[in-house]
């Protein structure tokens, strides 16, 4: 099993969009993602703040992708 990738708010958001994902909105800090196909996950953007394991994994999980594809996107 891969270690869980560690990257800001702003770097997870990059690499979604880079997976097809687009911004569907935001709301204060934090910024929803979306999918043509009907995925969607929503994504802290916190200054200087390193998103968290458990939320990572969250986020990987919601857009049903494993951590070495993310890996690859980042």
């Amino acid at each position: 099993m891969t270690r869980l990738p560690r990257a800001k708010g702003k770097e997870v958001v990059r690499a979604l969009q880079k997976a097809g994902f687009h911004v569907s909105r935001t709301r204060g800090s934090h910024v929803f993602l979306k999918h043509p196909d009907g995925r969607g996950t929503a994504v802290p953007i916190h200054s200087g703040e390193t998103i968290g394991i458990g939320l990572m994994a969250a986020i990987l999980r919601d857009v049903e992708t494993d951590a070495e594809e993310f890996s690859k996107l980042l």
